[in-house]
């Protein structure tokens, strides 16, 4: 099968999507699939690359890591067409999902789109408390999933929200799987030694983008209240971005930056030894789809402390492979991460041990398997006319065009006059 994935976003980028449709073609290609993908340019990207097409884009867009990808040249859409390919699988709904959709009405074949992303979370990159703009991309995503011949939702509470916000496509829940293989090997105390964390530290971990939307300011809270009260606890963050200098003030501010150990973004097979030199994972998000990091720090036996929420609650069963938890105070979370530092050694083995077994039944064998199968079904069908349902999204996009520079005509004026006093005084 040739399957053609269309994606904003794609490695060297570090974030969820980017693995997840990397960990997909890798998994289809060992089955004997052509994978093709279509990707923005990226800064430091490899230079030489099987079956990716580049699409030149705008770097670091508003100040954040990511890339906007321009129009598709018509070398791209040469080169998809000599690909063949039997199947369009779109993972974003605006940008290069929008060409997703014209490749696959102009070649008649089934569209699949991947809805990854909490849209509504990530307005923030474009502009400020925007209500008005989080119902734009709700809606965006909506209409979009309905121009397919099938939604992959990344976990149940994704499907059945989306299923609730209007989505008629069919919707099957296909998670991203974890690469066991790469999980297996990796030096806890080493890790520990590089970062100079004393070997009997209790570790709490962090993996993710600091940004604002993965709920840093209150997971760092969290941590450092537990910090202050256990003298054994260190706080091992991996990740880069915009928060990363409020986890520095918080910790400097409670008079604990000798227990904060910043490890930039890392890469495999170094960040399998940060998974291995933590005690407990810990996650405050409420902005996934599917948290993917779960998974990876319970494939090295590391049991989650986690806030419950979509794409988290199908992950983490509490009591037995770490803690959920409904309640979202720092007093709670604190003691729930010492809760774990005071387990005798035999029950945390036995939650690590259920850690491990979580993560194989979120495999990546697993869950390419189940793509391709749905794969598969699409294509001895004949794919949905969606000409009309098409105009009609066109439609959508212009009125969201429309508002979109509307808004941003009132913030800017706004901003203008706040800004005139003090032009006046110079």
């Amino acid at each position: 099968m040739n399957i053609l994935m269309m994606t904003n976003t794609f490695t060297p980028h570090v974030g969820g999507v980017a693995r997840s449709i990397e960990g997909f073609t890798v998994g289809f290609r060992r089955r004997g699939h052509r994978v093709m993908v279509v990707a923005p340019e990226f800064e430091s990207m490899p230079e030489e690359e099987t079956d990716v097409i580049r699409i030149p884009a705008i770097q670091r867009f508003n100040g954040s890591d990511f890339s906007v990808a321009l129009r598709m040249p018509g070398s791209a859409s040469e080169a998809i067409e000599r690909f063949k390919p039997e199947i369009v699988h779109s993972h974003h709904p605006f940008l290069v999902g929008g060409a997703a959709v014209r490749v696959a009405n102009r070649l008649k074949l089934p569209l699949v789109f991947t809805h990854h992303t909490m849209y509504e979370h990530y307005t923030h990159y474009v502009m400020e408390n925007s209500e008005a703009l989080k119902k734009f991309v709700v809606n965006l995503s909506t209409n979009y999933a309905n121009l397919c011949d099938m939604v992959f939702a990344p976990s149940e509470s994704v499907a059945d929200l989306i299923r609730e916000r209007g989505v008629t496509a069919p919707v099957e829940v296909v998670p991203t799987g974890v690469r066991l293989e790469r999980f297996a090997k990796g030096s806890g105390p080493g890790f520990r030694a590089v970062m100079d964390i004393p070997e009997d530290a209790f570790v709490v971990g962090h993996v993710s983008r600091l940004a604002p939307e993965k709920n840093i300011e209150f997971l760092t809270e969290a941590v450092a209240a537990f910090c202050k009260v256990d003298a054994r606890a260190h706080f091992l963050v991996v990740g880069s971005g915009p928060s990363e200098k409020d986890i520095r003030k918080i910790f400097s501010r409670h008079k604990l930056a000798d227990r904060l150990h910043l490890a930039g973004t890392l890469n495999h097979p170094v960040l399998v030894s940060a998974y291995r030199a933590m005690d407990v994972f810990a996650f405050a998000s409420k902005s996934e789809t599917q948290g993917m990091v779960l998974t990876e720090a319970m494939a090295t036996g590391v049991p989650v402390v986690a806030l419950d929420a979509s794409g988290v609650r199908e992950v983490v069963a509490d009591g037995r492979n770490g803690r959920l938890l409904s309640d979202e105070t720092i007093e709670t979370f604190s003691s729930t991460l010492q809760w774990i530092a005071s387990l005798p050694a035999d029950r945390r083995e036995e939650v690590s041990r259920q850690a491990e077994e979580t993560a194989k039944a979120f495999s990546m064998e697993r869950s390419a398997d189940k793509a391709l199968a749905h794969y598969e079904a699409l294509l001895t069908k004949q794919p949905i006319r969606r000409d009309e349902p098409y105009e009609s999204w066109t439609g959508v996009m212009r009125r969201i065009k429309a508002e979109w520079e509307l808004l941003t005509s009132v913030v800017d004026a706004a901003s203008a006059s706040l800004r005139e006093p003090e032009e006046d005084k110079t």
